[in-house]
């Protein structure tokens, strides 16, 4: 039975594509480095911040990664400051979280994003909404190590098999899997179908109001099988 719900941030309950694109590329500037393409940030993202400026600096011209030590600290200090520029909620999202709160499911956020920005974020978006917030820190090894979700559900008093992890990545799904939870993978964000699959979800959702009918799904049958919800012509 399903008694909490650990997701992931970027990707998952926020949009922050542009708000990781903007950050990253006033750094790039500042370097006198080629600006990159939004959509790049797809792919820089889920592993990090420090991965992401690795990534960043090399397609923006910087191979060797001189100026990452630099980078990677403008990067944390501005999104320390703003970590809200751009950044929307899925549509859908704060209602799937409040009913499944009101069915008195437990809720945290695991994410590789730097602790003191994930809570900025999940305080203004989500407010009231979430019981514990995991970001990346020297505490806790970042995914794909389960490090975060177990300590999540040790916070929260339930087992792994008592969690629905879900995340928008390949390391989301690798993360959710180490941690023998029931990982579910959101197609409404950076990935793809076939990455998310191919990655080990148990189930994957299109809509954030399909985590609802997967979370009732699993609760009366507890099958755990791979299924995509699909929306409604």
């Amino acid at each position: 039975m399903i008694k909490a719900c650990i997701f992931d941030l970027d990707g998952t309950l926020a949009d922050t594509l542009e708000s990781m694109a903007y950050v990253a590329n006033v750094i790039m500037k500042k370097f006198g480095l080629k600006e990159l393409p939004v959509d790049n940030f797809r792919y820089y993202s889920g592993e990090g911040a420090n991965m992401l400026m690795r990534r960043c600096l090399k397609d923006a011209g910087d191979p060797e990664l001189t100026r990452f030590d630099e980078g990677q600290r403008l990067y944390r200090e501005m999104f320390a400051a703003d970590p809200m520029y751009r950044v929307k909620h899925y549509p859908g999202m704060p209602e799937t979280l409040r009913s499944l709160k009101e069915q008195g499911v437990r809720l945290a956020v695991c994410s590789n994003k730097p602790h003191p920005a994930a809570v900025k974020v999940i305080a203004q978006m989500f407010d009231g909404l979430f019981d514990l917030v995991i970001g990346q820190s020297d505490a806790v090894k970042r995914k794909p190590a389960p490090d975060g979700p177990l300590l999540a559900a040790r916070e929260l008093g339930v087992t792994p098999e008592e969690c629905m992890y879900v995340g928008d990545t390949r390391t989301d799904m690798l993360t959710g899997k180490a941690a023998e939870m029931f990982t579910v993978g959101a197609l409404w964000g950076f990935r793809d179908l076939k990455e998310l699959t191919e990655s080990g979800a148990d189930a994957v959702a299109e809509q954030p109001a399909d985590l609802l009918k997967l979370f009732e799904e699993k609760n009366i049958h507890d099958k755990g099988e791979k299924r995509c919800i699909k929306k409604k012509a």
